[in-house]
């Protein structure tokens, strides 16, 4: 007998407390978060059937939306073919892609190494530029977001989730981000690297000012540092380039990728870097650094899939003329709920709304899946909203997205005003 939707939510939230995390099953049931059984396109699907427009896309994972026919299809053959790598001969797919970053990435990227997500690609990155340079000091920003593995939460910039475990990695120094007189003042011959978000996600969406990363890119040659640029989240057109330090013609020594190149259908994450590093790092060794499960043969068919299909359906000027259309209407949203809404920006599809007071973004969250959109704050600045949905958006679901915004920043304001 078919257990009932309601049943089926309980068994699962129990075995969440029981066997995954009790912390995070009791605050996901507070929320009132139900179970995602399906998605399709832009649409998350949950345990009662419902439908979601999905705005958050797994932080980025989705910018083909939910799965891609293409991806899908291209993993279901390779699947027939040879899953998993046996790590004694050539691997042609990860060739293949390692060829097809390298024709497409800023000029300088010749190599890639695979991993299986963003925290790894950043581990690699980290550990490249101080095994290159022979230097300890790695040079991050404040609110900045790189993942929670040891080496990649040194450089996360909230002391919210490094406080609890020690001194990680040594050498970790922060700055304001875009203040460019800290930055450039922080990085000097003991430099190892500075890692830089060039849309600093978790910590607001916020947009590298003007002239920022080509004054980082030239004080980090002129000491001998490197410069990782992350683009674990603005990489595959989501900001309107496939490579978001494309917009100032930046060439980083080191490129983190990761989410959105597994086209939404299997995880893959990339660290690329110059014939340089590569000759400092591997040229003793060739096995210095590895990874069991990196790019394999699923992972690297789905994202050779994935970029065939942003450039078949033109995908970076979508997500700029969905971007413009989605901030311009949240824009106008803001001009008439100024007492709440205190600003939009962002770059394309990678978007935040921030809010005049705290607790207020998680209030609005809430009224908007009630009402069927998905959103989330962003970790290191809970006053914003982050909006990243798939490229492939339509301008009526950018619309509607806009609308039940507002309809649930008007609620939010009533509760607050009741409460008051």
């Amino acid at each position: 007998m078919a257990m009932d939707a309601d049943a089926f939510h309980a068994q699962v939230v129990s075995q969440y407390a029981q066997h995954v995390n009790p912390s995070l099953a009791k605050l996901m049931n507070f929320a009132g978060f139900g179970v995602e059984m399906r998605g399709e396109g832009c649409y998350l699907y949950d345990h009662e059937g419902k439908r979601y427009l999905d705005c958050l896309g797994s932080y980025g994972v989705f910018s083909l939306g939910h799965r891609h026919p293409a991806v899908v299809q291209a993993v279901k053959d390779q699947l027939d073919k040879l899953p998993m790598s046996g790590k004694v001969f050539f691997s042609p797919l990860q060739a293949e892609l390692a060829t097809r970053l390298a024709a497409l990435a800023p000029k300088g990227l010749e190599f890639t190494f695979f991993s299986n997500s963003g925290a790894e690609a950043v581990e690699a990155a980290l550990k490249f530029a101080k095994g290159a340079t022979g230097r300890g000091k790695i040079v991050a920003t404040e609110g900045g977001y790189h993942g929670k593995t040891v080496g990649a939460l040194s450089v996360t910039g909230r002391e919210k989730y490094r406080k609890k475990f020690g001194n990680l990695m040594p050498g970790a120094a922060f700055v304001p981000y875009g203040d460019q007189e800290a930055m450039l003042a922080a990085i000097d011959h003991d430099t190892a690297a500075v890692i830089i978000e060039v849309v600093q996600g978790e910590g607001g969406i916020h947009v590298a000012p003007p002239g920022y990363l080509a004054a980082i890119r030239a004080k980090t040659r002129e000491v001998g540092a490197l410069m990782i640029a992350d683009e674990v989240q603005t990489g595959m057109g989501r900001t309107g380039t496939l490579f978001a330090c494309e917009h100032e013609g930046i060439e980083p020594d080191l490129l983190t990728l990761a989410k959105a190149l597994g086209g939404g259908v299997m995880p893959i994450g990339a660290t690329m870097g110059t014939a340089d590093v590569w000759e400092k790092i591997f040229s003793e060794n060739p096995l210095m650094h590895t990874s069991t499960f990196g790019g394999n043969p699923l992972a690297c068919a789905a994202a050779l899939a994935t970029l065939e299909v942003i450039e078949d359906e033109g995908l970076c000027q979508r997500a700029e003329e969905m971007g413009q259309r989605f901030m311009s209407g949240l824009r106008e949203m803001q001009a008439r709920r100024s007492d709440l809404v205190s600003g939009v920006r962002g770059m394309g599809l990678m978007i935040g709304v921030e809010f005049a007071m705290d607790e207020v973004g998680e209030l609005v969250i809430a009224q908007m899946t009630k009402r069927g959109v998905i959103a989330a704050y962003t970790l290191n600045n809970p006053r914003v909203i982050r909006i990243e949905p798939p490229l492939i958006i339509s301008p009526k679901q950018v619309d509607e997205a806009v609308r039940v915004f507002e309809e649930a920043v008007v609620e939010t304001s009533e509760l607050l005003a009741m409460l008051a």
